[in-house]
């Protein structure tokens, strides 16, 4: 197996130019005053809460093989369409096998910030609930896609993990939010549906990867706003106690 056949960008230039987009959006308009305050309430400097986001996106670039599982039929398309998105995957004319990856962007960066989230804010339970929830939604609504792996709709991990962060705590949302909207889907979109990936024809099954690292960016970016209506609630409750 070459580098140039398992590191690939999951969605196409265009799209990665959104997020990108999304995220010096998401930055400019909460403003870098306001960004400081919300990344406090994550437990995580403005900075460092910047830089890894960023990392996440460029970091989906690459992926670390884990497993291989004998294919018996292999795609040679370049881009797979699912639910109105295009995602991409490598061109191989012959693969012997399905190579099983983890995504760097979109599940190593956000299983090690979401380990750091839930210790440093001490949401175990809140966290360990909100993730089963988004699983199971997850886990219901992902497809096996021929050529490409196991897919989701983009919309339905943020959309989730918006209801479910707010509805267990507005104070913690942002950390819930990125947490159960992270793991949520990697466990149940990617980790639950391994055993469907053997016979779609997929070069590479990548966990975090094309088919789901779109719904965990934009959770992320979901939850550096939700931080902000967090730390905007603690405040209006304390000045209610102060009067």
């Amino acid at each position: 197996m070459t580098p140039s056949g398992l590191h690939y960008f999951p969605v196409p230039l265009p799209f990665l130019l959104v997020l990108a987009g999304l995220l010096v959006v998401v930055v400019i308009s909460v403003g870098v005053r306001v960004l400081r305050v919300t990344s406090a309430s994550m437990g995580i400097g403005a900075g460092p809460l910047f830089a890894i986001l960023l990392a996440a996106l460029l970091g989906s670039y690459i992926n670390i093989p884990i497993a291989y599982l004998p294919a018996r039929q292999v795609s040679t398309a370049a881009e797979v369409s699912f639910f109105g998105m295009q995602y991409v995957i490598p061109v191989l004319r012959e693969w012997p096998s399905t190579v099983i990856a983890i995504n760097l962007g979109g599940a190593v960066i956000p299983i090690l910030l979401s380990l750091y989230l839930v210790v440093r804010n001490r949401i175990y339970v809140l966290a360990l609930i909100g993730t089963a929830i988004v699983a199971v939604v997850c886990h219901a609504v992902a497809r096996p896609v021929p050529g490409l792996g196991i897919a989701e709709p983009v919309f339905v991990p943020p959309v989730v993990t918006a209801i479910v962060a707010l509805l267990l705590s507005r104070r913690y949302a942002g950390p819930i939010a990125y947490v159960s909207g992270s793991l949520g889907t990697l466990i149940g979109a990617d980790l639950l549906n391994l055993g469907r990936i053997q016979g779609l024809g997929a070069p590479i099954a990548s966990i975090g990867g094309a088919g789901t690292f779109d719904g965990i960016f934009v959770t992320g970016l979901l939850a550096v706003l939700y931080a902000g209506l967090g730390t905007a609630y603690t405040a209006d409750t304390r000045r209610r106690r102060w009067r």
